[in-house]
């Protein structure tokens, strides 16, 4: 900024350098015409505003109008113009002279602004490779605040992250002038304050809609442009972090599940192995024990392994599931003959229950896996038993809803709460007043749902505690002929 009194000697400088000028013509050179003096001048004016600036250059034009006036216009010696013509070069160099430096300053003021465009489109290159260059979110917007500081060379800044209710102050003396609460509020309202007299700015930061914090500036003579495009930078810089953090945390995730579905299928077969010989020992010794007792542990054994086993089978399965290696065999397939051989095989299960069958017989054939299929039917009736009162009916019924066929499975249970029905499906997740007294591992139904979504369909239930359960799944129908 300039002072009064650099301001003043540049004043007194002006005039004396356009009296040097006319003293050499005057006294010196004797110019020939007094156009050779008017351009001498001009060319003095012109310097001293592409130098100094419009004032100085109105004032040194008005000193050299009177001063041509005075020493080479006729009558020389007074500020009289006799002649007409002289009146109208005086009246061209005077509005001349004025123009030109307006012209000049202008010219000036558009380079100056120029070499300042290009050194902020410089500075923000130089903050982006900078942001690129950053890890997680809180080194990113530590880095930030570090970065426009040394780049753009502003005393202080402050960062405001609205997801984390953190402040990243530069230095916390000089940042006081910008509070917490002014931070909060720009991310807010997302309006910028630029406040030219106490030199501070706040630029809100968001990105797609997003609000992602503010930035706050000491002592910055930037435009306001060019903090926009900071700010948009620095947004760009933190949601690239954290879009990295979370795919990172994705990719974790997968891995994760990748190794221990990989774990689960190893420690099956492992266990699968073993068991298969304890259960082919425990059957032989079973039809050659006479000692009822021994007969009685034996049977234990017999009963136990079967569970172990299922459980096995149950890991095997899940974890297929996991590891996205489940490929239906699909096929066109009847759904009365699906639920009539998991009927079959759970006729043991069944013997004391009164089964109710609805099924139109005009319903279209599915694209299934037969064996799939069945095995969700039969995960399904084992809950229906083993989660109503003994000897109460079931009800197996299908339909046809648009390109579906939706098979529904109905017990008179005690029914399941309304916020345990979205996650029964979740794997090892049992019911809360049944997870003490039914036995199980609770990965049934999340295997359940494997199968289904892997038939392109989906499973879910409806229910009413004391009136019982509904499970219903829906499967795709196939287009062609059908089965018979």
């Amino acid at each position: 900024m300039t002072t009064p009194l650099v301001r003043t000697i540049r004043l007194v400088a002006s005039v004396a350098l356009i009296a040097a000028v006319i003293f050499v013509y005057f006294r010196v050179m004797a110019a020939n015409t007094t156009t050779t003096v008017a351009l001498t001048l001009l060319l003095a004016i012109l310097g001293i505003a592409t130098q100094w600036g419009l004032t100085e250059s109105i004032v040194a034009s008005i000193a050299a109008a009177l001063g041509f006036n005075y020493f080479f216009l006729p009558p020389v010696g007074t500020f009289t113009i006799s002649d007409t013509q002289n009146w109208v070069a005086f009246g061209a160099f005077l509005v001349t002279a004025i123009t030109a430096s307006q012209l000049s300053v202008r010219a000036k003021r558009r380079t100056a602004e120029a070499i300042s465009r290009r050194r902020e489109v410089e500075r923000l290159y130089a903050l982006g490779q900078a942001m690129l260059l950053s890890g997680n979110v809180r080194s990113t917007a530590r880095d930030a605040v570090n970065s426009i500081i040394r780049t753009f060379e502003i005393p202080a800044v402050v960062f405001f992250s609205k997801a984390d209710n953190e402040f990243f102050r530069s230095d916390t003396q000089q940042t006081q002038t910008i509070s917490d609460e002014l931070l909060r509020g720009i991310a807010d309202r997302g309006e910028p304050l630029i406040d030219r007299e106490r030199q501070i700015a706040v630029i809100p930061i968001g990105l797609g809609g997003l609000a992602i914090g503010s930035l706050g500036f000491v002592g910055s003579t930037l435009s306001a442009e060019a903090l926009n495009a900071l700010a948009y930078l620095v947004a760009i810089g933190i949601e690239r972090a954290r879009s990295l953090e979370q795919a990172s945390k994705v990719e974790g995730a997968r891995q994760s599940e990748v190794l221990k579905a990989t774990l689960l299928d190893a420690l099956a077969h492992d266990l699968k192995t073993p068991l298969t010989s304890i259960k082919g020992a425990v059957t032989h010794l079973i039809t050659k024990q006479r000692d009822p007792e021994e007969a009685e542990l034996l049977a234990i054994v017999n009963e136990e392994a079967d569970r172990l086993n299922r459980l096995v089978v149950e890991v095997l399965e899940m974890a297929r599931i996991e590891a996205a290696k489940l490929h239906p065999d699909r096929a066109p397939h009847r759904i009365d003959d699906i639920i009539s051989a998991s009927l079959r095989t759970q006729e043991e299960l069944l013997k004391d229950r009164n089964v109710e069958l609805r099924m139109p017989e005009s319903l279209p054939a599915a694209e299934v896996d037969f064996e799939f299929i069945q095995q969700v039917m039969k995960q399904l009736l084992d809950n229906a038993v083993r989660y109503s009162p003994p000897g109460s009916p079931l009800a197996i019924s299908a339909s046809l809803a648009g390109e579906k066929i939706v098979i529904h499975v109905e017990d008179r249970g005690r029914g399941i709460a309304e916020n345990e029905q979205s996650r029964i499906f979740e794997k090892f997740y049992r019911g809360l007043a049944s997870r003490d007294e039914v036995q199980g591992t609770g990965l049934g139904l999340a295997i359940a749902k494997g199968i289904i979504e892997a038939h392109g369909g989906k499973i879910w239930v409806t229910s009413e505690p004391g009136k019982g359960s509904v499970f219903s799944f829906a499967l795709p129908v196939h287009k062609g002929e059908l089965v018979r």
